[in-house]
């Protein structure tokens, strides 16, 4: 085989895999926009000032979602809370000052096998602990310390992985002129680590703002047309609402149920927005 045609045949061996990478990205895009597509032509028609900021009225078939749209702020917020500073803090420990052990080969092992398992069984976690146990009850508190539990494997694992990508020309420089483990991770390592750690949080709280199982043991109610007044309080969530309005209720309108649906996928959406934004800015000022 002469130069040319391996040369050739290698060219050709190249545009098939470039066409076969874009057949299977158009075959996983296009479903998904087909999705979303299908989603606003179904909800669109029932999205209102009314029905985003009045309560549900005549067995949640009329009115508006306020209450689920606010509990889901109320929860996203409670989950970050609690699994931000402690993710972030152990995804710090595990990568810069963890030695290399049986143990934290163990750990790690363990954070791994926690983000595999099902929602519902950290619902019932939950549900035992925090509701019974400590009896906190069905709150707002019980709902965001189990969906807290839940992300957490994904915000250290994600921390982590960040701060292990940040070349360790950094930290060696920074200690040769004198500054400190910690000084070295707060001021030179982190930032550099932002945006995959960013990525993260938003990843783990993007799921946390679409469980249904964990807050139908712990904080979330059918129906609650008031707003929460204290961390002690039940709510309604627009994950939980979707799914009672689609399975408890006969003759709900159709529209109300994609409309819901489409509220949950721009709050979702928007959270990947302003995710994507502070990403880009932190990109922008790292230096490799």
């Amino acid at each position: 085989m002469t130069t040319t045609s391996k040369h050739r045949k290698e060219k050709i061996n190249e545009q098939l895999g470039f066409i076969g990478l874009r057949i299977i990205t158009l075959l996983t895009v296009i479903p998904i926009l087909g999705l979303v597509a299908y989603i606003i032509v179904k909800g669109a028609p029932a999205i209102s000032w009314e029905f985003l900021t009045a309560p549900p009225s005549n067995g949640m078939r009329e009115g508006g979602i306020l209450p689920a749209i606010v509990g889901t702020i109320y929860l996203t917020i409670g989950t970050a809370i609690f699994s931000v500073p402690l993710g972030v803090m152990a995804g710090i420990y595990l990568s810069e000052y963890a030695k290399e052990s049986t143990l934290t080969r163990l750990i790690r092992i363990a954070i791994i096998n926690l983000a595999g398992i099902p929602s519902v069984v950290y619902g019932l976690f939950g549900l035992g602990l925090f509701v019974v146990f400590l009896k906190f009850g069905t709150s707002i508190l019980s709902a965001s310390l189990t969906l807290s539990i839940m992300t957490l494997p994904t915000i250290i694992s994600t921390t982590e992985e960040a701060l292990r990508s940040v070349p360790n020309s950094f930290r060696v420089v920074s200690t040769s002129l004198g500054a400190s483990k910690w000084q070295t991770v707060r001021r030179i390592v982190l930032p550099q680590a932002l945006p995959g750690i960013i990525t993260g949080v938003i990843l783990g709280l993007e799921r946390a703002a679409g469980e249904t199982a964990p807050i139908l043991f712990t904080g979330a109610t059918f129906f609650l047309p008031i707003l929460p007044q204290s961390p002690l309080d039940a709510t309604m969530a627009l994950p939980y609402h979707i799914f009672v309005i689609s399975t408890q209720i006969p003759g709900m309108p159709v529209s109300i149920q994609y409309g819901t649906v489409l509220v949950l996928l721009i709050f979702v959406l928007g959270m990947n927005l302003i995710a994507t934004l502070i990403r880009s800015h932190a990109r922008a000022k790292r230096q490799w």
